[in-house]
């Protein structure tokens, strides 16, 4: 079995979820607390991709919320093979915060594989993210998923696929 470490940083603005994201997919709880992450917070968490030989270690930095980046969440993000983008689907403004973001990155450290996490998908009736704001991130983003960090809704699958896609890219750049 050949085994992959990957550094992964879970982005967004303030109070999106970053932090529940990371502990519904490392541990499978939730905690209704709500804790301010302050700089980064770093886990960890071995993966066996399906129908591949590859365990995945992911090493998950939870960087601080913010909507824009300065010098020091851009050396956070050093060295990162993924991304995990989340916005709140109960807060518009969180989705322009994750593509101002995504930009900024972009700019600095050039494409990197990512995902986008719409979070909170268990108040859905109060999302303020249209259907049609949604398939304009597809534009941006190759995965958009509909999360819940409380309910664990598509957490997992979404993590899942961008470790697939880090694997991916990290074999096709080997010699």
């Amino acid at each position: 079995m050949t085994t992959i470490t990957s550094k992964v940083c879970i982005v967004g603005d303030f109070a999106v979820g970053k932090t529940s994201v990371v502990e519904r997919f490392v541990t499978n709880q939730f905690s209704d607390k709500y804790l301010t992450t302050v700089g980064v917070k770093i886990d960890t968490k071995e993966i066996d991709l399906p129908d591949t030989d590859v365990r995945h270690k992911l090493v998950l930095w939870d960087v601080a919320g913010s909507d824009r980046f300065g010098d020091k969440e851009f050396a956070y993000l050093r060295g990162a093979a993924g991304l995990v983008f989340v916005a709140d689907g109960t807060r518009f403004g969180t989705v322009d915060s994750a593509l101002q973001l995504r930009g900024q990155i972009d700019e600095r450290y050039g494409p990197i594989p990512s995902v986008i996490l719409l979070n909170k998908h268990d108040l859905a009736s109060e999302w303020t993210v249209s259907e049609e704001r949604i398939g304009e991130l597809g534009l941006v983003f190759a995965d958009v998923y509909r999360t819940s960090a409380k309910t664990g809704e598509e957490v997992e699958s979404a993590l899942l696929r961008l470790a697939s896609s880090i694997v991916e890219t990290t074999l096709s750049d080997a010699p």
